[in-house]
């Protein structure tokens, strides 16, 4: 693969150098297509007067979702072609590309970047306040009219917690993006369209059609499921698909519209005692959600009209922004295996 002059070319032993072998300790967490590392490259490596933080992503061959090693070399040869776009790259809510491995042993790409999490692990915990969870949304929304308001519009497809990193100020960043079409990308291919989406967040329209049917609405009902998650604190396990005592309440759509009553609201009552919380931006954001989960498409608010209602919201003209600081979590070498550690006050 033709390497763009500012990107690294890794080799396999690289990243397991400055992963400490992929170790547990480093490993953030799992994506639909592989995994997601910590990772530490030594002074001078690429150039830098000083040790740099990086995120790590592989590809594992392994994966359910990975038909042939064809496609984890295209999802790393397209996801070069498009962060590295004049037209993309820089953008505050996407990722950083240093580099990238194309090995037969390791497919990954390597970003500038150090993050707390991804949305995925703190959905559902205490970590984040009800103004930081906003800006979470807010910001990824905007990210997406971004996206879609391209001369060629660019459809993600693939909108996913598990896909999306906050850094230390609780700033999104979308870091997957196996599934897009449009851009320079192009469009929709068959091999694209024989790659399972993730359960959790895939549009019930799209699946109905057979996979035939891709449109901007469909990133709007996965940010739908991202944001009700967000609000009600209710994260999604994959696994819970496979235990089917479980019913479909453990997909935030299906349990959002059986506990949903017309003006009413799904925000979680710890959240409503938070700081900046006020019922009328309650009331808005949980209408908000249920639209972009409608089933059919046309039910749904485009992405721009979704961002201005959420500019709207009281607590954004009041209170602006408001993303304390954090302490950065430690990597994890040969000898550090301790875990690091987080501020919990948000």
């Amino acid at each position: 693969m033709d390497c763009p002059a500012k990107l690294k070319e890794f080799t396999a032993e690289d990243l397991k150098a400055c992963t400490n072998g992929f170790h547990q300790n480093n490993l953030i967490g799992a994506t639909q297509f592989g995994k997601l590392y910590r990772g530490q490259i030594k002074l001078g490596f690429i150039g830098t007067d000083q040790a740099q933080a990086v995120t790590v992503k592989i590809w594992d061959e392994k994966s359910r979702c990975i038909t042939s090693i064809h496609d984890e070399f295209l999802m790393v040869k397209e996801e070069v072609q498009f962060l590295t776009h004049p037209s993309i790259n820089g953008h505050p809510n996407l990722v950083k590309l240093i580099g990238y491995c194309c090995e037969k042993e390791v497919k990954a790409v390597v970003y500038d970047f150090n993050p707390w999490d991804t949305l995925h692990n703190l959905t559902g915990k205490d970590y984040l306040n009800w103004v930081q969870r906003l800006n979470v949304v807010l910001q990824f929304a905007r990210l997406l009219e971004f996206l879609h308001n391209q001369d060629k519009p660019y459809l993600v497809l693939n909108v996913n917690a598990s896909h999306i990193m906050l850094d230390w100020d609780c700033r999104p960043k979308l870091f997957d993006f196996g599934h897009i079409t449009g851009g320079i990308i192009g469009e929709m291919t068959t091999l694209k369209k024989q790659i399972p989406i993730s359960i959790g967040f895939v549009d019930p329209f799209f699946t109905a059609k057979g996979g035939s049917f891709w449109h901007t609405s469909c990133d709007v009902f996965s940010f739908g499921v991202i944001l009700l998650g967000l609000i009600a604190k209710r994260g999604f396990e994959p696994e819970c698909v496979e235990k089917p005592h479980l019913g479909l309440d453990c997909l935030v759509q299906f349990w959002a519209k059986k506990e949903y009553k017309p003006n009413g609201s799904l925000v979680h009552r710890s959240l409503q005692e938070d700081w900046g919380y006020v019922d009328e931006d309650g009331l808005a954001i949980t209408e908000l959600g249920m639209r972009c989960v409608e089933f059919f498409p046309r039910n749904r608010p485009t992405i721009k009209k979704a961002v201005e209602l959420l500019e709207g919201l009281l607590v954004f003209q009041r209170f602006g922004d408001a993303r304390p600081n954090k302490r950065e979590k430690t990597f994890h070498g040969i000898g550090n295996h301790a875990g690091g550690t987080r501020n919990e006050t948000m």
